[in-house]
């Protein structure tokens, strides 16, 4: 399997400009291809279905070739999602709140 960093994800306690928003999850995102750190800024509503750990703590992110091998055997946090022309999952390993992509 192959791994390609992509992000890290940090959470914000307001909304910024130019942030994205993905409705099933109910968070408010910035497009960290454009930063030149490479960061995605997270803004959560009150009410977002996605665990605490992903709420409360940043996060680093993954291109995979395989999500389901990168997620096998590890703290599922969001299972396996299609959010269009991508799957994502996020899961708690080696004590970090991890991200994996994989483009369709």
């Amino acid at each position: 399997m192959t791994m390609k960093y992509m992000h890290t994800g940090m959470i914000v306690g307001e909304k910024l400009p130019d942030m994205i928003y993905m409705a099933p999850l109910k968070v408010w995102v910035t497009d960290a291809s454009k930063d030149k750190y490479s960061i995605e800024f997270l803004y959560f509503e009150v009410d977002s279905p996605m665990a605490a750990a992903i709420q409360e703590q940043p996060h680093v992110a993954y291109a995979v070739d395989n999500i389901d091998e990168a997620i096998a055997g590890k703290a599922i946090l969001w299972d396996k999602m299609d959010v269009g022309s991508a799957y994502i999952a996020f899961v708690y390993d080696n004590d970090t709140v991890v991200e994996f992509y994989q483009a369709k």
